[in-house]
């Protein structure tokens, strides 16, 4: 497909360079038309749809998830989100004072703070290990995480791929070292799931969650929770419902897929997703991936070069997201004083939506680059001039 006949396959705003596809993804209009026939469907004989068909279709679609992802269809959920996923897991331990939640310095802020919830009412806490950024390798990932290992760790909850700072974990291997030292994990997989390639089944961790609305391109809605089959009989969804107590031996699956009633259309879009995504590239998803990481490359060594920053991390450590540490602002340029909301604001206000946020390890700001096959290489000289106009670069 060429590049520039990619865009017309969305429905973004022509007047706009969508450079933050991360932030909530965006849905082809194929999968938008899929998903409203399907609620027209609905619409138009409801309890044939929810009482009658929705278990099989939601069956069809867990098979074809579980196929792209590598992991048994009976050991995968659907949620509304990650997040929803994560506060599923940590809600249904039975944490005791004194228990620790371990956790990096990169982990999203919504899944920080639901670690500190389940904290506060279980008398646990949290420990966050400090990993660095810039970084030079998985190493340096992996030891802070390691080191902060205790007695008293019940659970890890580390990010696969970083939402601030764009990082690709060493996932498997934190599980595996993790695992060696009783320690179980739980992956906020959130943007991973179209970004990098899964193999669930063999990367056993025992929880791990994941969006299909930002990289898979579903609507929004349209995640999934994937529990080893060993502890599935403790975990249960935010809302109990009429799957709880069922004696079917899916008592997880019938638990998440009935919490009552919601339109179900995104997770029922989801395979439609994965398989219209497939025919954008010759090489359907390996490609696909391969082609966003290297545009993402590219941005990186656009934005770079524009403020004079150096990669803060090895190309294999990012996928189809990076992120750049930005200079400080001299006084006088438009970026002084303003914070990442207002940054955003002024390049959206100059035709460029980007995504800004302080570093965990670094004193001044960050911008993270997304690229998606509607996006080119053309729009990130765009935001690098921006850029070098509001960090006052000569």
């Amino acid at each position: 497909m060429a590049e520039g006949s990619a865009a017309a396959l969305w429905t973004l705003d022509p007047g706009v360079a969508y450079l933050n596809h991360g932030s909530f993804g965006a849905c082809p209009r194929v999968v938008l038309d899929y998903q409203a026939a399907l609620r027209a469907r609905l619409e138009r004989e409801p309890v044939d749809f929810l009482a009658r068909e929705l278990g099989g279709l939601l069956a069809e679609a867990r098979a074809v998830l579980g196929a792209f992802l590598g992991a048994d269809a009976d050991d995968l959920a659907f949620v509304s989100n990650a997040t929803g996923g994560v506060n599923a897991v940590l809600l249904s331990l039975r944490l005791q004072p004194g228990d620790e939640l371990l956790t990096t310095d990169h982990a999203y802020a919504a899944c920080r703070k639901t670690l500190a919830h389940a904290a506060a009412r279980t008398g646990a806490r949290v420990v966050t290990a400090r990993v660095p950024f810039p970084l030079r390798g998985e190493d340096d990932v992996v030891a802070p995480v390691l080191a902060a290992v205790t007695p008293r760790t019940r659970l890890a909850l580390v990010d696969h791929v970083t939402s601030p700072t764009a990082l690709v974990f060493p996932v498997a291997r934190l599980v595996r070292e993790l695992l060696a030292r009783g320690v179980e994990t739980l992956v906020d997989g959130a943007h991973a799931p179209g970004m990098v390639p899964l193999e669930l089944r063999a990367l056993g961790a025992a929880f791990y969650t994941g969006n299909a609305h930002k990289w898979l391109c579903a609507p929004k809605g349209a995640a999934f929770l994937h529990v080893r089959r060993d502890l599935q009989a403790g975990v249960h969804p935010l809302v109990i419902s009429h799957g709880y107590e069922t004696e079917s031996p899916s008592h997880f699956r019938a638990e998440f897929d009935w919490t009552g009633t919601d339109d179900p259309t995104a997770w029922l879009s989801v395979a439609e997703s994965i398989r219209y995504l497939a025919t954008l590239h010759p090489q359907g998803w390996p490609g696909l991936m391969a082609r966003n990481h290297a545009l993402a490359a590219e941005a990186r060594g656009i934005v770079c070069a524009a403020v004079g920053a150096e990669p803060p991390c090895p190309e294999a450590m990012f996928g189809s997201m990076a992120s750049v540490l930005l200079p400080p602002p001299p006084e006088g340029t438009p970026a002084h004083g303003l914070d990442q909301e207002e940054l955003a604001a002024w390049t959206r206000g100059r035709g460029i939506e980007s995504w800004f946020s302080p570093s965990p390890a670094y004193d001044h700001m960050m911008v993270r680059v997304s690229a998606q096959l509607y996006n080119d290489a053309g729009q990130f000289h765009r935001l690098g001039a921006l850029l070098r106009e509001a960090f006052g670069v000569r």
